[in-house]
């Protein structure tokens, strides 16, 4: 029996993380009239337009719960907001504020935004590196 290559093992690790990822975006409802009929059925509200900054949430990308990102705003005295970001589910919150509701708010949308970049960047390198790997072992299919 022939030996393996470790980059191989690791590619194939990744690349089932990566489709796993890409099978739960296929399940996520694309329109807003889907999003709206889930919510209904699911006796679920909408989110609000405008957020109201207390409870106002995002969780990053990822395959895995384990280590994905959540930023969330809550309110605390003297009308001062703080965004707790942890990581998975059970980390201990790194709190930043007092701030503004609208700083706090700008501060989940622009952190989620920048996972989100970075994550698809990782995305990419990974299907780059998959697909120099398949030509370096001559798997390469017509198409």
């Amino acid at each position: 029996m022939a030996s393996s290559d470790p980059t191989d093992h690791a590619l194939a690790a990744i690349a089932s993380i990566r489709d796993s990822a890409e099978s739960e975006t296929a399940q996520e409802p694309s329109s807003t009239a889907e999003q709206h009929a889930i919510a209904v059925i699911e006796d679920k509200p909408l989110a609000p337009e405008q957020p109201d900054g207390d409870g106002y949430f995002k969780v990053g990308p990822g395959p895995m719960a384990s280590i994905r990102f959540k930023w969330s705003v809550r309110q605390g005295d003297n009308d001062d907001y703080f965004v707790d970001e942890t990581i998975g589910e059970n980390s201990v919150p790194v709190t930043l504020g007092p701030m503004s509701r609208e700083a706090a708010i700008k501060t989940v949308d622009d952190r989620e935004a920048e996972a989100r970049r970075r994550f698809e960047d990782l995305r990419s390198e990974m299907v780059g590196r998959n697909a120099i790997a398949n030509v370096l072992r001559g798997d390469v299919r017509e198409t």
